[in-house]
């Protein structure tokens, strides 16, 4: 969906290729990811590790966890519960003025 919304996506299985990724590119306009993710650090702490070193990048945490969950990410990610559709996405994408 994003990419067909304009965006180069690279893709990670977990939050480690993820920070390759943003270490490569150093930096990204938007990560886009879940919260419950494999290996040892979650979606949280990948949004909070990405927030700590490259604060330009906007984040949107799209997941199906408990909403409580959704307040331990960093103020400035914006939540989307799941199920959600391209429309919900784009809200989300307009909210942190990306579209």
């Amino acid at each position: 969906m994003l990419t067909t919304l304009g965006f180069e996506v690279l893709e990670a299985e977990h939050a480690h290729g993820a920070l390759q990724h943003l270490e490569a590119y150093d930096g990204a306009v938007l990560l886009y990811t879940d919260i419950n993710m494999p290996g040892a650090m979650d979606g949280c702490d990948l949004a909070h590790a990405v927030r700590a070193r490259w604060p330009e990048t906007r984040i949107i945490v799209c997941s199906g966890c408990d909403l409580r969950e959704a307040t331990l990410l960093p103020e400035e990610a914006h939540f989307i519960a799941k199920p959600c559709g391209e429309k919900r996405v784009r809200q989300a994408l307009k909210a942190l003025h990306l579209h």
